[in-house]
């Protein structure tokens, strides 16, 4: 069953990336076929392919594709739509094929869904089609090359051919001589020289142009310096660097990318990982070309099948990485902070550089290959409501988890959160009509009383500053300083009560989207909002806030939901009483702002602790929490666990032990200290016991 939803996840995602493109009208689809089949196209071009500035391929690219666009040009780009989406297809079917084994049988099954779904939702796939561009093209033939039954002659000529298309591709050629396969490299190298021979032939004032006036490409296309060009000379650039300066450190830099990155290619060349080999290599050939646009770094997105990490919860980190990167835009990865923005402008090369010369991939002879360090689990525990049933298919794991994982799992939650609420209906009648309900609920319940104390509010000038001040700080600071304060002291209980959290903001979304809802401020009955003034409700975008989210997402409160979640928190982890009370005051206190400010009613703040309380029981369904969630103590070091074994041997002797006893190695020392709490000690030696707890 999850195979065949696997399968037909990745139908429904290549189908919706055809339909987004034919759905376009035809002057809009494939806007760089306009570059084979436009007036000024290979196809009707006079004069040379390079008079204008849009075509930026070989001349022998431009020679052999005159075939495939010329279809393109009588079926409207439907043809290669579909092609193209062949070309993916087939992709992922190779790269699941060439697997670095032993793979396991699960694995092999699921590789080429999730090939294919990750290819068509990386950005340089969704660029080739949305641009009717052929990179996949030299990708698709190199990637042949790793499979198991392609001999030495047969990879020389794809390689070759790969070349003559893109010519920073020739670096493959290098990798074959490095690992002893120099017939292959060899043909590579003669098979690029004879199809350029041909294309010079055949067009040798575009040749000259290309090979001779722009060295190579460079120089076509938009400009070098744009944030489309995810190379070191496009870094370089936008830094502010030029002339003979910027080239002689980009050769510098150049230089060192690919002595490292091929020798690292070579290596895993070596150790069996085929596949790993060729996107480093392609990594280093878009960072050290001239220029690499987005429909050409498909080689990042291979580099997913390298492992990595230690510990089971670390394998995760790079894959994740590469995928975000390759598959969202900068908004999504990043906050709109000016610090951030180079990192988020260059994610693409950054995540090309990681590949070809940072990350330490594990060799097949590594111990860590097939089995990392395991996460420390607990099975589902009840509580006494031995009457809720737990689904039991899921373990707590008790350990901290991967700080870079939960990151970006944070980032790029928050930005689907923002998505989704901004994008909720947000009609003004709509909302006012459901605003209109809670009013009357709320009289008929006799809570009503939102427009009095938002008139104390508004006219006590200390209280209305203190509750902007509150409203617009305390809903992000608090929660988010919990959690890190749980990250670092208490990982179990961090991993226990992010869960929650993360459940109950997805069932608000549900009730932004079914029940956009006008909050006080914005009924026009009178209330007064206090952070913003008097509204034109006729133009409701007003404030720095309207910029942000959508207005009419008022039900559920998530201000409540999230200060209530912090308050049930902290009461059960707090050591002391006063920040038990605290926590508890803080969801009531919260309550009061909101209503205050004319942001919420108080059925919002209901909604709120609903969604909250839903959030624990799906938490507690899935992983069963009937308790405040253990810590385990941390782990001593060997010389203090050495220690305390001596200092235990000593008393034994002092207490009437036995002289030939066998010695307790530092692993027994800690043991028996964190078992110190749950018996007592006895006898002499309950003075090293107590020492032992103090320590």
């Amino acid at each position: 069953m999850g195979l065949a939803a696997l399968w037909l996840l990745a139908g429904v995602l290549a189908v919706r990336q055809a339909a987004a493109v034919l759905r376009l009208p035809p002057d809009e689809r494939l806007t760089d076929l306009e570059t084979w089949i436009g007036e000024e196209g290979v196809l009707h071009v006079r004069g040379s392919l390079y008079d204008g500035d849009s075509f930026t391929g070989t001349p022998f690219s431009g020679l052999v594709l005159k075939p495939l666009t010329r279809a393109a040009e009588q079926s409207l780009g439907v043809a290669w739509t579909f092609g193209t989406l062949l070309l993916v297809v087939i992709l992922g079917l190779v790269v699941a094929r060439a697997l670095p084994g032993p793979i396991s049988r699960r694995t092999s099954l699921i590789a080429a869904p999730l090939a294919i779904s990750l290819l068509v939702l990386s950005l340089p796939v969704r660029n080739t089609f949305t641009l009717g561009q052929t990179s996949i093209i030299p990708v698709l033939l190199v990637v042949l090359t790793v499979l198991p039954r392609t001999s030495g002659r047969q990879a020389g000529v794809l390689i070759g051919v790969a070349a003559a298309l893109q010519p920073a591709l020739l670096l493959f050629a290098v990798v074959l001589w490095l690992i002893d396969r120099r017939r292959a490299a060899a043909l590579a190298g003669g098979t690029f020289a004879v199809c350029t021979a041909l294309a010079w032939a055949a067009m040798p004032h575009d040749s000259w142009t290309y090979w001779g006036h722009h060295i190579g490409g460079a120089g076509l296309g938009a400009p070098a310096d744009s944030l489309s060009n995810q190379s070191l000379h496009g870094l370089l650039l936008r830094i502010g660097l030029e002339g003979p300066v910027e080239l002689a450190l980009l050769a510098v830099l150049a230089v060192a990318v690919a002595v490292i990155g091929l020798r690292r290619a070579v290596h895993y060349a070596k150790d069996g990982q085929l596949l790993l080999a060729a996107a480093i290599t392609g990594s280093v050939a878009l960072a050290v070309s001239p220029t690499s646009w987005q429909h050409q770094q498909l080689w990042i997105l291979l580099a997913v099948v390298g492992r990595v990490g230690r510990r089971g919860s670390d394998r995760l980190v790079w894959p994740v990485l590469v995928v975000l990167a390759m598959s969202l835009s900068r908004t999504a990865l990043l906050p709109d902070i000016e610090i951030l923005g180079h990192i988020g402008y260059n994610a693409p090369l950054l995540a090309a550089l990681a590949a070809a010369c940072v990350v330490p991939f594990h060799s097949r002879a590594s111990p860590r290959w097939d089995e990392p360090e395991p996460t420390p689990v607990a099975d589902p525990a009840k509580s006494r409501y031995a009457w809720v049933p737990l689904l039991r298919f899921l373990k707590r794991p008790l350990s901290r988890p991967n700080l870079m994982l939960e990151l970006m799992l944070i980032r790029v939650g928050y930005f689907a959160y923002s998505w989704i609420r901004a994008h909720a209906p947000d009609e003004r009648s709509v909302a006012e009509g459901h605003g209109d309900q809670v009013l009357s609920l709320e009289r008929w319940l006799h809570i009503d009383i939102e427009h009095w104390f938002n008139a104390i509010v508004a006219d006590t000038s200390w209280l209305k500053h203190f509750m902007n001040w509150y409203y617009s700080t305390f809903h992000f600071l608090i929660p988010l300083s919990l959690l890190a304060w749980l990250y670092l002291r208490r990982p179990a209980t961090y991993r226990w009560a992010r869960t929650p959290l993360a459940f109950a903001t997805m069932l608000a979304l549900v009730g932004f989207w079914l029940y956009p809802l006008a909050p006080p401020r914005l009924m026009g009955l009178g209330y007064v909002d206090t952070a913003h003034g008097p509204q034109d409700l006729n133009n409701p975008d007003f404030g720095a806030l309207t910029k942000l989210s959508n207005q009419y997402a008022a039900m559920p409160s998530l201000h409540v939901g999230w200060s209530l979640w912090c308050g049930v928190v902290i009461a059960i982890v707090a050591p002391y009483m006063w920040a038990k009370v605290l926590g508890i005051l803080y969801p009531l206190l919260t309550t009061a702002v909101i209503v205050g400010t004319a942001n919420h009613y108080v059925l919002d703040a209901v909604g709120g602790a609903a969604i909250v309380s839903a959030g624990f029981g799906l938490q507690y369904v899935l992983l069963g929490v009937g308790k405040r969630p253990r810590e385990e103590a941390p782990a001593l070091s060997a010389a203090m666990g050495a220690a305390m074994a001596r200092a235990r041997g000593l008393v034994r002797q002092r207490g009437g032990g036995h002289d030939d006893a066998e010695p307790v190695d530092a692993e027994s020392a800690g043991k028996d200290r964190s078992d110190a709490a749950d018996e007592p000690p006895k006898g002499g030696q309950a003075r090293v016991e107590r020492h032992d707890q103090r320590v």
